[in-house]
């Protein structure tokens, strides 16, 4: 009888357990949606990582960043941002096609969605564990909160440049300037770290670098952002 009791007992913590691991991202994404937050999960871990570093992190509203960023971070990133619901399955079947013909693992089929739950709430590494995490918090991320308002805190969390996070952050950093103040080359060049922001510097931009700048330099400047009113820059 007791031991019956004790695996009723674990199984009722387990349950409660898996209930709280379950509407924990429902709650984290509901917050994000009003509040900007003060800190990441990438922030602590960065910050564990390298703990004599300070850590670059200055919010600013969507409407007040350099138009050519947003505009090149879409392309760059996900272009159909606005037309899928948090996963492009046309570019994730692309990516597996890719992967079958050079027998490399998938890559390269994330969305902005993807990568801002990920750097709010997740981790850099790979893995299963942190791919199935991430879809979840991703699928509640495009239920909740409004495109425009992802786009915002993608914008000011994303890691560009070691413990530098979001665009105000890296062009202070990189420029010296706002993230409203970015001539086109230099939004150009801050969307093309994306990739490797721990590892490229502007500054000293390495051979790929250089292609992947040039690249987004000869890309459209028109895609369209719902809600852009025509006098932000």
């Amino acid at each position: 009888m007791a031991t019956r009791r004790k695996r009723i007992h674990w199984l009722r913590a387990a349950l409660w357990l898996l209930a709280a691991a379950l509407v924990l991202p429902i709650l984290q994404t509901g917050c994000v949606r009003f509040v900007n937050p003060p800190v990441t999960s990438l922030m602590l871990l960065r910050a564990m990582e390298s703990p004599e570093t300070k850590r670059a992190y200055q919010w600013v509203d969507l409407g007040k960043v350099d138009r050519d960023f947003v505009h090149l971070a879409l392309a760059a990133e996900d272009q159909r941002f606005f037309q899928h619901a948090g996963f492009d399955w046309q570019e994730i079947e692309a990516a597996r096609t890719r992967a079958a013909r050079s027998k490399t693992p998938v890559r390269g089929a994330s969305t902005i969605s993807m990568q801002c739950a990920r750097s709010l709430f997740l981790w850099p590494a790979r893995s299963w564990a942190r791919k199935g995490l991430e879809a979840y918090y991703t699928f509640w991320l495009e239920l909740i909160v409004p495109k425009r308002r992802i786009l915002e805190l993608y914008v000011n969390v994303v890691e560009i440049g070691p413990q530098t996070f979001g665009v105000e952050a890296a062009a202070r950093r990189y420029y010296g300037s706002g993230a409203g103040m970015l001539p086109r080359s230099q939004a150009a060049m801050l969307v093309a770290l994306l990739p490797a922001p721990t590892v490229w510097d502007p500054h000293a931009p390495s051979p790929r670098l250089r292609r992947r700048h040039a690249h987004l330099l000869r890309m459209p400047q028109d895609l369209p952002i719902p809600g852009w009113t025509d006098g932000q820059r």
